[in-house]
């Protein structure tokens, strides 16, 4: 039988006989058995192909049409090809070949042909290359099967490892038709050596693992939602009219006035939902996740046997196949192993052009991931009946973050405004500036320094006070209640989709072990029975018993890998490997933030040594954005390479399920990333100028490197510039190099990869491509956790640090208008559909994202006490005041020192490079001066403004904590509307059951009162008349249907 055919051993026993006495046809025979054979050919071949019967160039093969034999969809059979230009049927690749069964799911994988193959001959045999080109398949046997190849056609030579791939599919493939589900095989496909299996999920098949996931459906019955009333009533009105034109053209989100009711789909219950349409009851996201959940529990426990290498898989072979069906190697454990290179549901079309049909997929590129509709909405409804509701969250949350950004991007932006109208007014900035206090200060490097004025750093004094003013103060504690108000305002968003997603009672379950840990559990059963076993052979042998020996080889059988668990003392290397690993990686990094310090400082005394008065003047400015800059690069790098390390130190842990792994990842990743982004800010904002020392006395790096000072308005400025470099510098590279430009440059490679394949008809076959053909070319998703990392990240710049930037949350406004749709036109555009993933909120994030605003609190009360000059000011305007003014103040925290208690080789080469001869400078620090009796030791003053930073970061930590707490308490998690809609679904779904028993309670008695009437004739034997039967109850409300 060719392999164009259809395999008689796709049948089910009871059809396989019919289809044998229905004979087969060679590629040229007419089809024999009389008129009636061909008859029923004709009937398959109209059934199947698109084109006229004479343009024809491939037979079907003759047998009863498919109602003949009893084919049911159920049986799930694999069919081949049957038609000679499907794409007019199938929709482009969107429906089996026969333009009625929908593709649910793509299975993908590579095999090797010849170039003068099968497929080659048999064009040549019919003479067409065109129209018939796509009808010319290399369609395989049945899984499981070996179907004979035609006559004269020798099997092309196959390697070990693509022979063990081949049979492993085919296994595979078998149980997939065994659970229910439908295939088609497409290998002659516009990309070369790479093969597609179709998948398709019958009507019950859907219902049945529906069932069994308990997916809520809406049934028939409808009710109002409850509507706000009076004031509020009023202003949702006047808000729906404001913001009608930054609404989506989405029916979806349109406000709704009534709901269906859901409930969990139940087989026995089908007469509570509506399947007048049955083809849309279930919705291609849904239809996908449930063949995935198919796919992961299939097994094929032939993959098990065939990962060892050689004559190694032989040993032990008795006790493996006892245990053939013990694990569960599903589709994650094939596509680990290479035997599929991809498995991905199809996406609903193409998204533009002009002929395309209308879509989801198309809506969604329109109204959601275009630039152009920026100032919209999101249409989350759509993207979740899209997407799935674990992306539709992650959209949610990333809205929701941005439209809290906007309160305070305005009130950062206020007190930088505050800042600027002040600049002028600014006493202390105004005495640095004044050329007439004429304060020396000492030098900020060895020998090659000199001394300086006090008056070349006016610009960045005014600078700092830009962001070091007392309104950065009250921005600190309104973005701590913030953060607490975000958080609360997103619990709410978050039970409102639960409740529009039907989302309220779901639980998730436990999921499969990932193929990895099942592996290891059985390596160790392994080990384990291999230990017994040189055991029992020291053992004297006791007499056979044939009963006995049975049983043990039953219980052999039993899932032996549920018994087997990996403990901890299995996972304490990879667990000991992780500990010292992330170590080192932040060892790293500290180690790499050394390096840029001792750059700065190496830098700095390079150009105080320049001759040019101007390089001189900007030293400070120069180095501080050079090593910013250095770090930023050095900050990205590393962020790929921890990502990368993170995931490997989470596989050797081998989780149990993929839940777990992601978990484990994120928690590493996050550490990884935290220590390397913000150790740079760390080190300005808590580090410099904190160790330095004392003129005559300085603290040395390796002997050499002087540790560099603040400046003398304070390391605020400093700190404002290097978390602004950063966080733009990270946020525009990442974006448009990362997430725009490389996936790009993928593609383009991809395309010339294919391009170089088949030069000669690429052109043509990229106008024909199949929908799974395009979809193949595109990037495979690879998961949320980079997206949340990205928005993590940046919330901490936002919050951790915003007392030294109060601009941070207007550039995360900007940043994240357009990451979401870039991200939008990503997920539309560039990458395969993931498989919809159900959840109830997003996971870990939440706890992290808490973390950060509590952690936030602390840094900006440490930030405001130690890094800004606040509390110095508040301690001298209410202690050392002479006329309680700021007048003075510059002076109050410098202190003196006597040039003539410089260390031999530390004073300046030049020290008359002011034009005057200098005996005293000033430093910044509170000492006593050089004619005190303890010269140059800490001075009373400093330990009463550390006194006041200590008691301001106790008291700020505890006020904010406490009104975050307050904020908590106050706001409530469920909103009282959706909390009522919820008990009102309750109480409506305790109605609909209760009729339903009624009714059938109903139903039973008039069948009994007819059985009664019936049986009173038959029982009248007596002339006397019977006695009349006593009138029904009436029907009332306690009595309906006339039974109790």
């Amino acid at each position: 039988m060719l392999e164009d055919d259809i395999s008689l051993e796709a049948l089910t026993p009871k059809e396989a006989p019919a289809a044998e006495a229905a004979g087969a046809v060679d590629g040229e025979g007419a089809p024999p058995g009389g008129p009636g054979a061909q008859a029923a050919a004709m009937r398959v071949n109209e059934k199947y192909s698109t084109l006229p019967a004479e343009d024809r160039s491939v037979h079907i093969i003759n047998i009863c049409a498919i109602e003949d034999i009893g084919y049911l969809p159920s049986e799930g059979t694999l069919l081949n090809s049957l038609s000679v230009d499907p794409d007019a049927e199938c929709k482009y690749g969107l429906y089996f070949r026969d333009g009625k069964r929908k593709v649910d799911y793509v299975l993908v994988y590579h095999h090797k042909r010849a170039s003068g193959g099968r497929t080659l001959a048999r064009r040549a045999q019919h003479g067409d290359a065109g129209p018939a080109a796509r009808s010319a398949r290399q369609d395989q046997p049945l899984p499981g099967k070996a179907g004979p190849l035609g006559a004269g056609e020798p099997e092309p030579p196959l390697d070990y490892h693509e022979d063990d791939k081949r049979f492993r599919r085919e296994e595979y493939e078998g149980n997939l038709v065994e659970a229910g589900l439908e295939l088609e095989r497409d290998e002659d496909t516009k990309i070369h050596g790479v093969g597609f299996v179709k998948i398709h999920a019958p009507w019950n098949v859907l219902c049945r693992e529906a069932e069994f996931l308990k997916l809520k459906m809406p049934t028939k019955k409808l009710y109002h939602i409850s509507e706000t009333r009076g004031l509020l009533k009023k202003i949702n009105s006047v808000l729906q009219k404001i913001t009608d034109p930054i609404q989506p053209k989405v029916a979806e989100h349109r406000p709704q006035t009534t709901k269906r009711l859901s409930y969990p789909f139940s087989r026995e219950k089908q007469h509570l939902f509506d399947l007048s349409d049955k083809d849309s009851f279930f919705d291609s996201k849904t239809r996908s996740t449930i063949v995935y959940e198919i796919l992961k529990r299939t097994t094929c426990t032939k993959a098990k046997y065939s990962m060892g290498q050689g004559e190694g898989r032989k040993k032990d072979s008795a006790l493996l196949n006892k245990r053939r069906k013990c694990d569960r190697y599903g589709i994650t454990s094939l596509l680990a192993n290479g035997v599929y290179s991809a498995a991905y549901p199809l996406h609903d079309g193409d998204y533009e052009g002009d002929n395309v049909e209308f879509n989801d997929r198309k809506l969604l590129y329109e109204e959601w991931a275009c630039y152009g509709v920026f100032y919209k909405y999101q249409p989350i409804d759509l993207v979740r009946k899209y997407f799935g509701e674990k992306i539709g969250l992650y959209f949610a949350w990333l809205g929701v973050y941005t439209q809290m950004l906007i309160p305070a991007s305005v009130v950062g932006i206020i007190v930088f405004l505050y800042g600027w109208a002040t600049v002028d007014d600014n006493i202390p900035s105004m005495e640095m500036c004044d050329q007439r206090h004429n304060i020396t200060m000492c030098p900020l490097c060895d020998r090659t320094c000199s001394y300086w004025k006090m008056s070349s750093a006016c610009a960045t004094a005014r600078a700092s006070h830009l962001f070091d003013n007392p309104a950065t103060v009250f921005f600190s504690i309104f973005m701590a209640l913030w953060a607490a108000t975000f958080m609360e305002h997103w619990k709410r968003k978050q039970m409102r989709l639960n409740y529009r997603w039907d989302l309220t009672g779901f639980e998730e379950e436990e999921d499969h072990p990932r193929a990895e840990y099942e592996a290891r559990v059985l390596e160790k059963s392994l080990r384990k029975e291999s230990k017994n076993k040189e055991k029992r052979r020291h053992l004297p042998e006791e007499p056979t018993n044939k009963w006995r020996q049975r049983v043990k080889t039953a219980m052999a059988g039993v899932k032996l890998t549920d018994k087997v668990k990996l403990t901890w003392r299995d996972r304490f290397p990879a667990y000991f490997t992780n500990l010292v690993s992330i170590i080192f990686m932040i060892a790293v990094t500290f180690a790499i933030v050394l390096g840029v310090i001792i750059y700065r400082i190496s830098t700095a005394a390079a150009l105080a040594m320049n001759s040019s008065p101007s390089v001189r003047s900007n030293i400070r400015v120069t180095v501080t954005a050079t090593a910013v800059i250095i770090n930023l690069v050095v900050i990205i790098l590393l962020d790929e390479v921890y990502g990368c390390i993170a995931r490997w130190l989470t596989k050797i842990e081998v989780p149990k399920t993929e839940k777990s792994f992601e978990e484990r990842l994120i928690f590493k990743a996050f550490l990884l990333k935290f220590v390397n982004s913000y150790t740079p800010i760390f080190y300005v904002a808590f580090f410099k100028g904190r160790f330095v020392g004392r003129p005559g006395d300085y603290v040395y790096i390796f002997r050499s490197f002087r540790m560099e000072e603040c400046a003398p308005g304070g390391c605020l400025m400093e700190l404002c510039i290097q978390l602004s470099i950063i966080m733009l510098g990270k946020q525009l590279i990442q974006n448009n190099l990362f997430e725009i430009g490389i996936p790009k440059m993928k593609k383009f490679i991809r395309y010339l990869r294919l391009k170089h394949q088949s030069p000669s008809d690429h052109d043509e076959h990229a106008k024909k491509k199949q929908r799974y053909e395009v979809d193949y070319t595109l990037e495979p998703f690879a998961g949320l956790t980079p997206e949340y990392m990205e928005m993590i990240i940046q919330f901490g710049f936002v919050t951790l640090f915003v007392a030294s930037f109060p601009l941070a949350p207007l550039f995360a406004l900007l940043n994240n208008i357009i990451e979401i749709r870039l991200d939008a036109k990503k997920f539309v555009t560039e990458l395969r559909r993931p498989v919809a993933v159900r959840a109830k909120d997003i996971g870990i994030w939440y706890n992290i994202l808490r973390g950060v605003g509590k952690l936030a609190v602390i840094i900006n009360a440490f930030v405001i006490s130690f890094t800004s000059d606040f509390i110095p000011r508040l301690v001298y305007l209410y202690m050392y005041s002479e006329n309680g003014t700021m007048h003075g103040f510059v002076n109050h925290t410098l202190s003196s020192f006597n040039v003539s208690d410089f260390q031999n080789g530390t004073a300046p080469n030049d020290p008359l490079d002011l034009g005057y001869e200098v005996q005293i400078c000033r430093y910044k620090d509170y000492r006593e001066p050089p004619w005190s009796e303890h010269k140059y030791d800490i001075s009373k003053d400093f330990w009463a403004v550390l006194a006041a930073r200590l008691a301001f970061v106790i008291v700020f930590q505890n006020l904010v904590m406490f009104m975050s707490d307050f904020v908590d308490w106050v706001i409530p998690d469920i909103p009282k509307d959706i909390s009522q809609q919820i008990h009102k679904e309750k109480v409506l779904m305790v109605e609909l059951f209760m009729r339903e028993e009624q009714g059938k309670q109903q139903l039973l008695d008039t069948w009994m009162e007819k059985d009664r009437k019936k049986a009173e004739p038959c029982n009248n034997h007596s002339p006397a008349p019977a006695a009349p039967p006593p009138p029904p109850p009436p029907d009332g409300p306690d009595f309906p249907g006339g039974s109790l």
